[in-house]
């Protein structure tokens, strides 16, 4: 499992193209993603963690008015969100040593957190705090349980990890965020499981 975890980035950055023409444009994340931005002060930056190519997370919430620093460990990911939002910005770097040195009005790991094994994104969450202003809102998505399962993307093994939520709410806790929203295997959001925190 491991050796499947490390090659994440090598995955993307072979499949950007694929992956993101898979992802297309429809925000079938909607609810959460308004319900995110609604906590998000008005005209706040927001920092996506895993932005993919910025399609159609980041643009949503650029046009709501925040500015958005998209970051991915995929050079060619990057590129895709630079030529889909050139007026936002965007670098390459691998959230587990993330480290910009601003904080941002809102954090969003949307289905890129979840790829990292449980050690890494126990490591995570002090990474969260360091980037928060006060009251930011932390959206995520994890497993309803701890484990480590296989995706597919192109056919080859894609690796997702989970702790247990009450080890989640510890480290938000720990963190200094408070629990706003969870719902594990929403229905309404294609079986994901869903975290939405808020710093003190």
């Amino acid at each position: 499992m491991i050796d499947v975890a490390a090659r994440i980035i090598d995955l993307y950055r072979r499949h950007a193209g694929a992956w993101t023409t898979a992802r297309g444009t429809v925000l079938s994340e909607r609810a959460w993603i308004e319900r995110f931005a609604n906590m998000v002060r008005r005209g706040a930056a927001v920092l996506d963690i895993g932005c993919g190519s910025g399609e159609p997370i980041a643009r949503f919430l650029a046009a709501r008015g925040h500015p958005v620093t998209g970051v991915d460990g995929s050079p060619e990911m990057i590129a895709l969100f630079r030529a889909n939002l050139p007026g936002e910005t965007a670098d390459v770097a691998d959230m587990r040593s993330l480290k910009l040195d601003r904080r941002f009005g809102g954090l969003i790991a949307w289905d890129s957190f979840f790829h990292l094994a449980p050690h890494d994104q126990r490591m995570m969450f002090p990474i969260f705090r360091d980037h928060a202003e006060p009251e930011a809102p932390l959206l995520f998505t994890s497993g309803p349980a701890f484990g480590e399962a296989i995706g597919t993307l192109e056919g080859e093994p894609l690796y997702h990890a989970s702790l247990d939520p009450d080890e989640y709410r510890l480290l938000l806790d720990r963190n200094g965020f408070d629990v706003v929203a969870h719902v594990a295997e929403d229905p309404d959001c294609g079986g994901r499981t869903v975290w939405l925190a808020r710093q003190r």
